[in-house]
């Protein structure tokens, strides 16, 4: 590990109890390193982990860094206050997004492995900037391998049976969810991203918000389809995770 201290941290609003995953969407790792550690800026992680798996360290684990901004998670705003930032080096969306190098997933678990001795992080608070910040942020976006990451026993992943087809080929579920639908499906929809930490409120109709946050969901638990239509499988997936939730919190 090389240490690179950052000057942008302060000191920390409550104990440590998530962790945020982010990419760097910047060209190169040193731009994305010099950006972190530039007063101006005003950004920081804990942790930068560079394609070929070498790790910088930029802020003490017991300091406040200043990578998630305006955020949210089971009605926690400060989420900077309570978390770990892992930036993961990556030129994200805007500069040719791709695939996650091996090293660089096997680092990241060794890391993820000695933080989570240190710190009580349950799998459930592993997440991603795209899920705490779902209207701002796609990262670490729909090519990051959520899955491997937790058979390896970092974060959570399921796989739940699907409900089979119609003769027609139409789901037994119904049609997606989509912009502008209403009604109790969309509030049963709502409610349940609610539960599982998304910030919306049940009751309103299938508007953008909800789209930004289902489109979320399924890049870090349906990466196959980021339409941000509700359709069957994203719905199936979004229950079997809050069952899964709830008896890990039993």
């Amino acid at each position: 590990m090389i240490e690179l201290p950052s000057p942008n941290f302060n000191e920390r609003t409550a104990p440590v109890d998530m962790i945020v995953l982010h990419y760097t969407g910047m060209e190169t790792a040193g731009a994305a390193l010099d950006r972190l550690c530039d007063p101006q800026a005003k950004v920081s992680a804990h942790y930068v982990i560079d394609e070929d798996g070498t790790v910088y360290r930029l802020v003490a684990e017991a300091r406040r860094a200043w990578h998630a901004g305006v955020s949210f998670w089971k009605s926690e705003t400060d989420i900077n206050g309570a978390s770990i930032g892992i930036e993961i080096v990556n030129p994200g969306h805007e500069f040719g997004y791709r695939d996650f190098p091996p090293e660089q997933i096997e680092a990241l678990v060794l890391l993820l492995d000695d933080i989570r001795d240190r710190w009580d992080i349950p799998d459930h608070r592993i997440l991603g900037h795209s899920d705490v910040a779902p209207e701002r942020k796609e990262d670490p976006g729909e090519l990051f391998p959520w899955a491997y990451l937790a058979q390896r026993g970092h974060g959570l992943w399921v796989e739940p049976d699907l409900p089979p087809a119609k003769p027609s080929g139409e789901s037994v579920m119904g049609p997606p969810l989509d912009i502008s639908d209403v009604g109790l499906g969309v509030f049963s929809l709502q409610s349940a991203l609610g539960k599982l930490g998304y910030n919306i409120l049940a009751g309103g109709p299938y508007d953008d918000q909800t789209k930004a946050i289902v489109t979320a969901f399924q890049r870090h638990w349906r990466p196959e389809n980021i339409d941000g239509r509700a359709d069957a499988e994203t719905r199936v997936r979004l229950m079997a995770l809050l069952r899964h939730v709830t008896l890990l919190m039993e």
